[in-house]
């Protein structure tokens, strides 16, 4: 009986008392070890729904006992489509740039470190202290980070038009091993390109290692969030501007950690911005030059 169910799309439990329903669920998680979507609209459904990795419930006219024991309630059958191809979609694809995006957040400023350990022969000295360390994951780069979240691949009109897209999300391919190494080694370079070249640069003006390298930091980090938006939303860029507002205003309200005299002179500026495009611009152009030879399904709708 399980042979046979798993080779269909969808499987319907009708006349079935709900130990039965569930029991099927169970087996069917346990035989493919894939994940199982439960939908029932009453009160003999709530154990099916209960037994499934994501249960979803009708308000119909059994009542809501099976909407107030699953994870999303539906007002109709209808809405199901909607609900997987459009939102889960989103969300899948939302939660794994986010949640990659706050790993190369993390990773890049402890790659910075290292090397900055390492070029006075690992001397056991920091960086980035006290405001600049918090700052820069709350202040700085926050917003912009969690603006991911309003990102779009595709419209509402395409995603539901054509299904096939939600198969690539069985393939696991936004969030992975070689996304997560890919994000690994692109916060390696990143954090080594900008500690090198700002040493490099700044040879005679060392003494403010600190601010050059904490202003390619900030920089690199809002430029990467730009480049990975797909859609622009109002909210995007209102939190890249305004983090680069409250950046720039930081320089006189922390004069220990900044020296506004030297930042604003004319050789910090276009050193600092080779160091930022130094840090991100190749990058960029690699993932250019993989997106014409090697398109992803959606960018071949858009």
């Amino acid at each position: 009986f399980i042979e046979i169910a798993v080779k269909l799309s969808a499987v319907v439990c009708c006349r079935c008392s709900p130990t039965q329903k569930a029991d099927i669920v169970r087996l069917i998680r346990r035989y493919t070890k894939k994940r199982v979507l439960a939908v029932g609209d009453g009160g003999n459904d709530v154990s099916m729904i209960q037994a499934a990795d994501v249960g979803v419930g009708l308000v119909g006219k059994e009542g809501k006992q099976a909407s107030l024991a699953a994870d999303f309630s539906v007002m109709q059958f209808y809405y199901l489509g909607r609900l997987l191809l459009w939102h889960g979609r989103n969300s899948y694809k939302r939660s794994s740039k986010l949640a990659q995006f706050v790993i190369h957040r993390g990773l890049i400023i402890s790659i910075m470190q290292a090397v900055f350990s390492a070029l006075f022969y690992f001397a056991p000295i920091a960086l980035f202290q006290g405001m600049l360390l918090v700052g820069y994951t709350t202040v700085y780069t926050m917003a912009p980070v969690f603006s991911l979240v309003l990102d779009r691949d595709v419209t509402e009109d395409i995603a539901m038009l054509y299904p096939e897209l939600y198969a690539d999300l069985t393939k696991g391919r936004s969030l992975s091993y070689k996304t997560f190494f890919t994000w690994l080694l692109i916060s390696i370079y990143q954090g080594g390109a900008l500690m090198m070249i700002a040493v490099w640069l700044f040879d005679t003006e060392f003494v403010h290692v600190v601010s050059i390298a904490f202003t390619g930091l900030v920089l690199n980090e809002l430029l990467m969030v730009a480049l990975e938006i797909r859609t622009w939303h109002r909210l995007m860029i209102w939190s890249i501007l305004g983090s680069l507002l409250i950046y720039i205003a930081s320089i006189w309200v922390l004069p220990a950690y900044f020296d506004a005299s030297f930042i604003l002179s004319g050789a910090f500026v276009w050193k600092t911005l080779v160091i930022t495009a130094v840090s991100s611009v190749p990058l960029y152009i690699i993932k250019l030059i993989g997106r014409i030879y090697a398109p992803p399904s959606y960018a071949k709708l858009t």
